[in-house]
């Protein structure tokens, strides 16, 4: 909602309250000024319509590492949107790929839950907890290892007792998808196990990465189509590939545990496993070094960002599409898709005053259309949604959620409930080696934008809601319970209604479901088999597709302390009728 400068918003806010800019003030959706960094000639170019994200995660936000810079910027980018007053007390984080200068980092936040507290005086603030870890975690996985699935049942002699497609199906029930098929993880990986990439779709093949090894699939039959080996560590890579199935990741420049740098890009066919060009990025820059990196595809362009600095290449023959702007404001991470929001960083060091900006990017150029210019010590964390835009920002322990419109004007932003809202984010913020539109459970229409309620514990099992928020108003609409016992979060759009993934329990399988736009009770799309329940629900931090009338199952990460147990984790899992 829009309110003077200095006057609160309604109370239940998220974050303290975020006032919009005058609409006077330039910098603020409208076009840079001549001279201004991103400034283009010519009449200002309204951005085209931008419907959902296609991907199976629905709209996702990316990675990044800490940002540079001092806020003193001229020009149109000097004026501030008005304050927001200052809350007391701790707030709240959002939620990607990227890995930074610490090796084999364990930890992994699956959500950022977001409990409302008032304040004397006024305001809300939110608290922000996550599932995290450290050291090595027993998660399920699969990979390029033969068609099975789930860990072992520690038998002494290490071999796999894992279950097939067949075993589970003889025991589904009507009604139920059948496991079409699974894939074991195949792969003894470093000691704290590994970030999954992936599922990423190119025709007839769904492809995954991990390690070293990148793994195209049938998705009818799970059959390996191929398998390209890596150097070096995998170290980054775009949430989507292009539309002809090709992408770009990002690998480590050796194979040291200490001093491998995220370095190289590598091209690759997904659709043969064939590698294409490679290239080297300097990044020699103390400041850069210690950045984590944040990887986009936007049609030919793949951008390599990081802290001060962005690299653009064409994805089709390699060659450099657009470098290091002149100037301060410097992108540090873009979201993948047809449109291009880039979160940008006008700091000039580390112990500066924090100044970061929204713009939408030309891929061809790397010239700004617009920019919108948060407040004051509020960081870019997330885009949600492309189309509408929708923008996660944080400061401190304070989160905010931001609707803009098409042109990067301020619209609104969310005003909580009585409920805890949760994002399923690799990390709190791009800045903390994420993608910029990393985030699942998010999802967002013309007129609404999707959230999931922290799960809550029951007498029997877990359960949530799906929230619906007007973008108008920032607030609630309607709320829909999940299956019971169960826990559900938005994926994407799926025509009016809005997909989500229903996650399984030990004894009840997940699955798909569609919600109305006009709410109401969960309708099944896909029902996974009770049969499969054990296996499916060992999958660690679930990622979940739909694509061609199949559901795809897989962990974000997968490790064991028992090398056997780690290869038969179960890495992809797929559902179909």
């Amino acid at each position: 909602m829009t309110q003077p400068p200095g006057q609160q918003p309604p109370q239940g806010g998220f974050g303290a309250p975020y006032d919009p800019p005058s609409a006077s003030a330039p910098g603020y959706g409208y076009p840079p000024a001549a001279g201004a960094p991103g400034a283009q000639p010519g009449p200002y170019a309204q951005p085209g319509p931008y419907a959902q994200q296609p991907g199976p995660y629905g709209q996702q936000p990316g990675p990044y590492g800490q940002q540079p810079g001092p806020y003193a910027q001229p020009g149109p980018y000097a004026q501030q949107p008005g304050p927001y007053p200052q809350p007391s007390g701790p707030g709240v984080g959002g939620s990607g790929s990227g890995r930074g200068p610490s090796k084999g980092r364990p930890a992994l936040i699956i959500g950022a839950v977001l409990a409302v507290l008032l304040l004397v005086g006024g305001g809300v603030w939110f608290a922000t907890s996550g599932d995290g870890g450290s050291g090595k975690q027993p998660v399920s996985g699969g990979g390029t290892g033969k068609p099975s699935g789930s860990p072992t049942t520690g038998k002494e002699d290490g071999k796999s007792d894992a279950p097939t497609a067949a075993g589970l199906n003889a025991k589904r029930k009507p009604g139920e998808a059948k496991v079409l098929w699974l894939r074991e993880s195949g792969i003894d990986l470093p000691q704290y196990g590994d970030e999954q990439y992936g599922p990423w779709f190119a025709g007839d093949t769904v492809v995954k990465a991990i390690f070293r090894s990148v793994s195209g699939y049938s998705v009818a039959d799970g059959s390996e189509k191929w398998t390209l080996k890596l150097p070096t560590d995998l170290c980054a890579a775009p949430t989507l590939p292009t539309a002809d199935g090709k992408i770009v990741v990002g690998i480590e420049d050796n194979v040291s545990e200490q001093e491998a740098e995220c370095s190289v890009l590598q091209m690759i066919d997904l659709r043969t496993g064939k590698a294409g060009w490679k290239k080297t990025v300097d990044r020699t820059d103390i400041q850069d070094g210690l950045s984590h990196v944040a990887m986009s595809v936007n049609g030919d362009t793949v951008t390599f960002g990081r802290t001060g600095n962005t690299d653009a290449f064409r994805i089709s023959d390699g060659k450099k599409v657009f470098g290091k702007r002149e100037g301060l404001c410097q992108p540090f991470a873009f979201t993948s898709g047809p449109r291009m929001i880039a979160a940008v960083s006008c700091q000039a060091g580390p112990v500066d005053p924090v100044r970061q900006q929204v713009q939408e990017v030309d891929p061809a150029t790397g010239a700004a259309k617009w920019t919108y210019e948060a407040k004051a010590g509020w960081k870019v964390a997330h885009v949600y949604s492309s189309s509408p835009l929708v923008i996660s920002v944080k400061k401190d322990e304070q989160w905010a959620v931001v609707i803009l419109n098409e042109d990067g004007t301020y619209r609104s932003q969310l005003v909580a409930g009585t409920e805890d809202y949760t994002a399923r984010c690799t990390e709190e913020s791009v800045e903390e080696g994420s993608n910029l539109d990393s985030c699942v459970g998010v999802a967002a229409d013309k007129e609404r934008l999707y959230l999931s309620t922290e799960s809550l514990s029951t007498a029997k099992a877990m359960t949530n809601e799906v929230v619906a928020f007007d973008l108008a108003t920032g607030r609630t609409v309607w709320q829909a319970p999940a299956p019971a016992n169960q826990v559900m979060w938005p994926l994407r759009m799926e025509g009016t209604d809005v997909l989500v993934h229903v996650r399984a329990s030990y004894s009840k399988g997940g699955g798909l479901a569609l919600i109305p736009p006009t709410g109401g009770e969960p309708r099944t799309l896909l029902k996974h088999p009770a049969s499969g329940a054990a296996t499916e629900s060992l999958i660690f931090a679930p990622k979940a597709a739909y694509a061609g009338g199949r559901s795809f199952v897989l962990p974000s990460r997968i490790s064991s302390d028992e090398d056997e147990e780690e290869k038969a984790m179960t890495a992809l899992m797929v559902f179909g009728k």
